[in-house]
């Protein structure tokens, strides 16, 4: 049986002396972004994290591997609809690598591969969490609730992004993070970010100003006290939209989709969509934008807890 994971050599160096390392997702590139929007975004990302003094780790299943450290072909692979790439949560990686498939890695499966490679640290636009009701849907409905966050309560991976997606029911997902004991920190900001926009009214009890007080709370949490819980650095989104205008965005699509029937996996995608028409363009460039400075930010913190390392 070959290994399930496989580390790219230069991602596998890296690691092995003690240097710098981010993971990037790429459910956005098979399914979060259209083309050629995907492929910039990854692109984006990983020059982003080379620029902070960091190594680049991009985490996706190719052809039945789980790889750390995907390369342009691979992202090319999973950037073309037309080959039809899997979306890949911690429960589908077996399934998908048995069957010999091509799969784009949700935060939480990413979180999960970068935990078990040694991966500290890692980059994505905005994490799931506790989606909201559709107008009409009863609330004794089971909830839609995201695996991001059970990854994030058990995967020891400092996972950088603008909060949990503006999709998302915000406070209910603070709540969860709370419940499930994972530390939420806010990078130069006392209120959690919601993903395009830089304010949700939720107030964060903990904050950093550089990747070195970021690195040291990591350090705390996981190596002198124990802690195995992931932790979110929450950093605002560097071009923000106005929240009464995703918000409205937000209402009509979720109208739309229950409407359609749409569910699971396949809603995120579709909202994002028609939020990004319903902003005409605004809420993508802002999601182009976020990514690129959550990879630059998660760079510079793997930069800094490898440095307090040594």
């Amino acid at each position: 049986m070959n290994p399930p994971v496989r580390l790219a050599e230069e991602v596998r160096a890296a690691l092995a002396a003690g240097g710098p390392v981010v993971a990037l997702e790429t459910s956005v590139v098979a399914q979060g972004l259209p083309p050629p929007h995907n492929l910039e975004a990854a692109r984006r990302c990983a020059a982003a994290v080379r620029a902070a003094g960091a190594v680049p780790a991009a985490v996706a299943v190719v052809a039945g591997a789980v790889v750390v450290g995907a390369d342009d072909a691979a992202l090319e692979r999973l950037a073309d609809p037309a080959r039809r790439p899997a979306k890949a949560s911690p429960r589908d990686l077996a399934a998908l690598c048995a069957a010999g498939r091509d799969a784009g890695t949700t935060v939480a499966a990413t979180a999960a591969v970068a935990a078990l490679a040694g991966i500290r640290v890692f980059a994505t636009g905005g994490i799931g969490g506790v989606h909201r009701l559709a107008p009409g849907e009863p609330a004794a409905g089971a909830a839609d609730v995201s695996a991001d966050l059970a990854e994030l309560a058990r995967a020891p991976v400092c996972v950088v992004s603008a909060g949990p997606k503006a999709i998302l029911d915000l406070a209910a997902t603070a709540e969860a993070l709370e419940t499930l004991g994972v530390p939420v920190l806010g990078w130069r900001t006392s209120e959690l970010p919601a993903f395009y926009s830089d304010g949700s009214g939720i107030a964060l009890e903990h904050r950093v100003e550089d990747a070195a007080a970021a690195a040291r709370v990591l350090r705390l949490h996981w190596d002198a006290l124990g802690r195995r819980e992931g932790v979110l650095l929450a950093v605002p989104p560097p071009e923000a939209v106005p929240r009464e205008v995703v918000e409205a965005a937000i209402a009509a699509a979720l109208e739309d989709a229950r409407g359609r029937g749409i569910r699971g996996k396949a809603v995120t995608p579709f909202l994002l969509e028609a939020v990004s028409r319903a902003t005409r363009g605004r809420a993508r460039t802002a999601n182009l934008a976020l990514l690129e400075r959550n990879a630059s930010v998660a760079g510079e913190v793997a930069v800094a807890l490898a440095a307090a390392a040594r």
